[in-house]
Parts: structure tokens; sequence; C-alpha cells
């Protein structure tokens, strides 16, 4: 994977964004590379290219948002990446979140609905050499069963109720992380598979685009 930096000044930003969001949510050794070595920059649309190092969501085209660093670095904790091999990623986006995962997990699996978005995304991920990403356009809820079972599982937006395809494709072992929707609010939860159960577990409101059913072309 080649380094996305062209000079030390963007790498100076990435820092000082990953200086910011560790006021505010710890994160591990790793994590907090992968945040610092991961040029929000180009995932963002031209016109917020200003604001690519602020902690806040931006909007992408298709109605879709990417979602802000500090979420993101949030959901990467929440997953335990250490000594896991592969995750799956249901809501590719803008790819920024998948490109964070690429950093800590060997294979990075992830499914997009919106063909515009993932064209995109793949493009990003070609351009900057990010090999150990795949992609595939899908309802995400549908699992990708091929490449099963995953070390970690992150949905990239809110749901009422996980798949039970996606708990049957995670490992032993393994994590799983969802933003909720709880009455009128959501929640970052972790599941844990554990002995052919699933353990849950509530960490913190959060806010993301629905899940939402089908492929958009």
């Amino acid at each position: 994977m080649t380094n996305p930096f062209s000079d030390k000044f963007q790498l100076q930003k990435c820092l000082k964004m990953t200086q910011e969001i560790c006021k505010k949510v710890p994160l591990s050794d790793e994590v907090k590379e992968a945040i610092a070595l991961t040029q929000r920059e180009i995932f963002v649309p031209v016109g917020f290219k200003h604001f690519a190092y602020k902690l806040d969501a931006l909007p992408l085209s298709c109605s879709q948002w990417i979602s802000s660093p500090l979420t993101v670095a949030k959901m990467t904790e929440a997953l335990k990446p250490q000594n896991a091999d592969s995750v799956l990623e249901i809501g590719c986006g803008s790819g920024y979140q998948a490109a964070v995962l690429s950093r800590l997990f060997r294979r990075v699996f992830t499914i997009e609905r919106i063909e515009k978005l993932l064209f995109e995304a793949k493009k990003r991920f070609r351009r900057y050499n990010m090999s150990n990403i795949h992609t595939k356009l899908d309802d995400g809820q549908n699992g990708w069963k091929a490449y099963a079972p995953y070390d970690r599982i992150l949905l990239s937006a809110a749901t009422d109720k996980v798949a039970k395809e996606l708990f049957e494709e995670l490992a032993m072992g393994g994590i799983l992380v969802a933003p909720i929707t709880k009455r009128n609010k959501q929640v970052i939860t972790r599941f844990h598979k554990r002995k052919g159960t699933i353990v849950k577990e509530e960490l913190e409101e959060c806010s993301f685009v629905p899940l939402k059913e089908g492929i958009e072309k």
C-alpha cells in the first residue's frame, strides 16, 4: 500500500486531526496510526476539501454522507481489530472507513448498494494501491458468503436489527459492530459471537444514514 501523502503539510493536517480525536476518545496505538495515515481529503467531494480534517460528517453524492473521523475512529476501536485477519464492511460509501480498516486487517471486504458510490470508491482504492480491499455491489444485508467467516463485521449504516445472515458469516469468537436504532436514537452496539450465542453490548449514541434494501444503479 502506497503512502497517499504528497507532502509533509498533508501529513501534519491528518496528525493534528488524530490528536483532536484522541482528546475526545481513547484510541489504541494501532487505530491511532491507521487514522493518522489515512488521508481523509481524498475521500471528500472537491467542494468540501477545506473541511476534510474537521471532526464533521460531510455530504456525498446520492444523498449519502462520509462519517465524521471521530465516528470512524469510535467504530474502528469498537471492532477491537488486534489479532484479527478479515473484516466485512456493510456500506462502503466514500471508502474512507474501508481505507482505515485496510491498515489494520490483512483482508477487507466492503459491500455498497449504490453503484455510483462504489465506482468512485473503487477508483480511489486503485489510485492509492489499496490492494487488500475487495468490493462488491449488493444489498449488504445479504452478506458475502464466498469469503466467510469474517473475524469482524462492521455496519456503516443504522438498522433496527442485524440480519441473521451476517451473524452466520461472523466467525466464532468474532465481533460485529453496528449502529442500532432504538426508539428515537441510534446506539453503537457491539455483538460478540461466543459458543454459538450472541452477546450484546451497547456503547454510545451515534448518527448514521439508515441501512436500505436492494441495489441502486
